[in-house]
């Protein structure tokens, strides 16, 4: 049985499904086909159901959770750091309203984070390419840019300053829970044995890095774009850890507040029962 695993192209991403892309780990004859997009674009594909197994952003999922379950591996989380507001001039986090700020996605957990430590969402925001966005902060083209990925270990290296560390700002207001930010879902048409078969391999899999990391760190290596191999472990790290294994009690705790503060301010329609295989 053939199930496309659709995620970004990231290093975090590659470390996580290193062991099935490379046949590390039993995949107990089913046939896993990697497909790489952007994070909003996944999202926007899970809205239709395209893919059987997809990473989205939290966010997303209140809007796919009648095709898709959330499987219980393949979180990342910010664990007292996350998405970033970045600057090239001083900003004053009591200032963000009144700029434009450059955005990954109006589905990322990213811009709903933002939204629920500005207090809405209607602010002024332009959306673009994630890797767009540092850039557009330098030439001046924004005042501030909301990053995600790598970015939030080389924004320094580009001159700019960081605002606001959404992370940091939900770790502090949640008395220590994590900042949920993606997961991986899966298709409740395949039916609960494929479900609960799949979500095992990808548990393997994502243990399988953890045990070999080096060997697993050197195969991320060329989705890190420009890290070197000193910081594509530290990124790695920060999103591929006991978090990712298992959401555990904590981890699904966060996603609750995260998607139940955002339906009490209107940001979302409502929370979703949530499934986890």
């Amino acid at each position: 049985m053939k199930i496309h695993v659709a995620h970004s192209p990231d290093s975090d991403d590659a470390f996580m499904f290193y062991a099935i892309n490379q046949k590390k780990i039993d995949t107990k004859g089913y046939e896993f086909i990697d497909v790489l997009s952007d994070i909003e674009t996944l999202n926007k594909a899970a809205l239709e159901g395209k893919y059987e197994v997809s990473a989205i952003s939290i966010h997303a999922f209140p809007y796919v959770a009648d095709k898709y379950a959330l499987l219980s591996n393949g979180a990342s989380m910010g664990d007292n750091y996350g998405p970033m507001v970045v600057s090239k001039e001083n900003i004053s986090p009591e200032d963000l309203k009144e700029k434009t700020i450059a955005i990954p996605g109006t589905l990322t957990s990213a811009f709903l984070a933002l939204s629920l430590y500005l207090g809405t969402k209607d602010f002024n925001y332009k959306v673009m390419p994630f890797d767009e966005i540092i850039p557009a902060v330098k030439e001046g083209k924004v005042d501030a840019g909301l990053i995600i990925h790598e970015g939030q270990l080389t924004y320094e290296r580009e001159g700019l300053n960081c605002v606001v560390d959404l992370g940091k700002w939900w770790y502090e207001k949640t008395d220590g829970l994590p900042l949920p930010l993606g997961g991986n879902v899966i298709r409740k048409d395949l039916g609960e044995k494929v479900m609960k078969e799949v979500s095992e391999i990808l548990r393997e899999s994502i243990k399988y890095s953890l045990e070999h990391r080096d060997e697993a760190i050197q195969y991320a290596l060329k989705y890190a774009r420009g890290l070197d191999k000193k910081d594509a472990d530290k990124f790695v790290g920060m999103y591929v850890n006991e978090l990712t294994v298992d959401y555990g009690e904590r981890g699904k705790k966060a996603i609750e507040l995260f998607l139940k503060e955002a339906a009490e301010k209107g940001f979302i329609p409502s929370v979703p029962d949530i499934v986890f295989v």
